[in-house]
Formats: structure tokens, C-alpha cells, sequence
């Protein structure tokens, strides 16, 4: 089977106005509604995306996740090619109340945190975060590689939680340059197997880190991400397809480890339904 022919699954998406207020061009060029993920969906051969919206974030410092949460609850729960994360942030306690619940939703597929955005250090909240983690069976999946959310922060809260399981998002994303990003080197150093990464970044695109990456922790713990619509998801499926790993290794990333990782993936052998948007 040709490796361009496999459908793939997008851990990390979003949708609506990318709204951060610094170029308003470039907030119209990076926004998108559903049925636009849609039509990049198709681009890209992608089931399924897990999607968080903007709003939940941007403008930084000044997203709101409660409202945010109530609109994916709205729009993407029961869709057939997209699950939700529901966004946790500390700062916003409703947020937990609204885990709580949505979690237990068909079509939630975890927890969204993004420190960065939302501006607190993870060393701060990671313990709360983690310990609700624990207690609702639920994946996290977090921006990483700036300096409220550097990944070796992590590793103390995985290693205390070994039951949850996270995605260091953004494989190579590092304020301070380094191509490694620490994504690689936490899950090294962690004691346990329970953090992962995904390839929802632009270095991704850099020759050889993927492949670095496969090398060094295996393909099992990369996830395929595109941070659609800020990246352009054909992009980053073109950066897998043609990469110098195994087809067996190809398939992992691309959807292998999503319908190992997450209990509501749709099959993937099922028949094609015609997407319907709210």
C-alpha cells in the first residue's frame, strides 16, 4: 500500500479566529472554521482531527477557555472526522468543572493545557493538573518548548502520574533555539513510558529531525500533528510521507499510535460519511 494512500490521524488541530492582534492579515491567513479544517482534512488524507479552538487562548493572556469549551461541546461533539480536547486552564477554575463533565463526552478526547498562552509556569500547576488527569483517566496534550512549558518540567508530574499520558506537543520547538527541543530529551529522561511527542511544528520540516527523533525514542511516541490552521496540513503529512523511516514506522506516526492512544479514534476501515457542519 502506497504510504500516501493511509489515512491519518491529527492529534493536534484547532479552529476559529486567530486572534493574537499583532498582523491582522496574518490573523486572517492562520483562521479557519470547521468545514475549512474539512477541506484541509481532505488535502492531507486525514480521518480525524482533535481539534481546540483559538478562542480558548488568543489573544494571550486574554483567551477564554470556559466559553471556548462550551463552543466545541456545540460544534464538534458528534461530528464524524473530529474529536475535541477540552481546555484546562488553571487560572480559570470553571475549566475543571467543565473537564469534569466533557470528559465523559463521545467526542472528547482529552485535556488541552497551554501555558504559554494562558501564562502560568507548568512547575506551578502541573501537580493539580496531572493529579485531575489521574483521577478522570484522561490524556493530556500540552504546547511545549517555551519557558512556561519547557518539556523536562514534565517529567517530574509523568513520573508522579504514570497513569497519564501526555503529548509534549510540537516535536523541535525550543524558544531558545536548540533543534531538539527537549521533546526527545524528557521523554529520555522520564522513568516512565508515558509521554509522547507530535510533529505539529515547523522544524519538523528541517532535514533529519524526524528522523533523529524516530531514531532516538522510537516511532512509537510520535504522534502526527499539523497545529492546522496555523501550519499548512498537507505540509506536514508531505514531511512523514517522504521521510527516511520504515513504512512500518510511517504508519505508527500517522495513525497507529492515535487508535492505540485514544479509546473513541474512528475506525479507520470504516466507510466514508459525508461530514456534516454545524
Amino acid at each position: 500500500m502506497d504510504i500516501r494512500n493511509m489515512q491519518a490521524i491529527d492529534v493536534h488541530s484547532h479552529y476559529g479566529n486567530h486572534a493574537r492582534g499583532i498582523n491582522e492579515k496574518i490573523d486572517g491567513f492562520l483562521s479557519a472554521d470547521l468545514e475549512k479544517i474539512g477541506t484541509y482534512q481532505k488535502l492531507a488524507n486525514i480521518k480525524c482531527s482533535i481539534v481546540s479552538p483559538l478562542s480558548a487562548f488568543l489573544p494571550r493572556g486574554r483567551g477564554d477557555a470556559v466559553a471556548g469549551n462550551v463552543l466545541s461541546e456545540s460544534l464538534v461533539n458528534g461530528l464524524k472526522s473530529f474529536l475535541f480536547w477540552v481546555v484546562i486552564n488553571p487560572l480559570e477554575p470553571e475549566t475543571y468543572k467543565q473537564a469534569e463533565i466533557m470528559l465523559k463526552l463521545p467526542g472528547c478526547a482529552g485535556i488541552k493545557i497551554h501555558p504559554e498562552e494562558h501564562r502560568y509556569p507548568i512547575k506551578d500547576f502541573g501537580y493539580k493538573i496531572f493529579e485531575f488527569a489521574e483521577k478522570n483517566n484522561a490524556i493530556i496534550e500540552t504546547h511545549s518548548g517555551d519557558p512556561n512549558s519547557m518539556p523536562c518540567d514534565f517529567v517530574p508530574f509523568a513520573d508522579a502520574f504514570p497513569c497519564v499520558k501526555v503529548i509534549l506537543s510540537h516535536l523541535g520547538c525550543n524558544f531558545q533555539g536548540d533543534p531538539d527541543g527537549e521533546q526527545v530529551t524528557a521523554i529520555q529522561k522520564s522513568k516512565s513510558v508515558n509521554l509522547y511527542t507530535d510533529t505539529s511544528n515547523f522544524q519538523i520540516l528541517f532535514p533529519n529531525i524526524l528522523e533523529w527523533g524516530v531514531k532516538e525514542i522510537g516511532a512509537e511516541r510520535i504522534l502526527f500533528g499539523t497545529d492546522c490552521p496555523l501550519y499548512f496540513s498537507p505540509m506536514i503529512r508531505a514531511r512523514v510521507d517522504k521521510a527516511e523511516i520504515s513504512d512500518e514506522d510511517k504508519e505508527k506516526i500517522l495513525y497507529r499510535n492515535a487508535v492505540n492512544l485514544f479509546k473513541n479514534i474512528p475506525d479507520l476501515g470504516a466507510s466514508e460519511e459525508k461530514v456534516s457542519f454545524v
